[in-house]
């Protein structure tokens, strides 16, 4: 129950302002369970969607919700170059097995400003013939900037693929000084 003793929803969900433009941020009482890049109108009404037919249960759009408010702050302060890690509970029920396995490694062992190859990902979680494996972990991630799929690149010096684009890649990057800031 929330402090006026209301029952609180099982999944809320609001949308922020960003760096890279407006960010879905849906979270369970488990914690964040997702991010979603781009959240136009459209966007956000097929991800809203997606994560009732998902987790079975009808999200609730509840800026103010306490489930919510301490990942809208980290968010922002992210974005506004105040915070390099993100302390908060995740609910990881969108994800399961390898991909789970490989984003749990990328979550905690790939700090802020630094990049790593598909390839050494996947030795990270004992596979280090897949690389293509992770690549597509990387697609699938439910959290993304929370747990920073735009840190891993080629090992030839190549961007790779993003989910959000690869300008949304690039600016992210940008971000923690990993590449330049782009002139215009």
């Amino acid at each position: 129950m929330d402090s006026q003793g209301q029952v609180e929803p099982r999944v809320v969900w609001a949308v922020v302002e960003s760096g890279i433009g407006p960010l879905l941020l849906a979270a369970s009482r488990e914690g964040l369970v997702n991010v979603v890049f781009h959240a136009t109108d459209a966007v956000r009404d097929r991800a809203v969607e997606r994560l009732a037919s998902r987790l079975g249960t009808e999200p609730v759009e509840a800026p103010g919700s306490p489930l919510l408010a301490e990942a809208i702050r980290q968010v922002e302060a992210y974005f506004a170059g105040e915070r390099r890690d993100f302390d908060l509970p995740l609910d990881w029920s969108l994800i399961s097995g390898f991909n789970r396995e490989v984003l749990r490694e990328l979550a905690s062992g790939v700090p802020y400003g630094t990049v790593v190859g598909y390839g050494d990902l996947a030795g990270r979680v004992g596979q280090p013939g897949a690389a293509q494996a992770v690549g597509t972990a990387m697609g699938a991630n439910p959290l993304p900037v929370v747990v920073p799929c735009h840190r891993v690149v080629e090992s030839g010096g190549g961007i790779g693929g993003f989910g959000g684009g690869l300008e949304t890649k690039r600016r992210l990057l940008a971000l923690e000084g990993v590449l330049p800031e782009p002139l215009f």
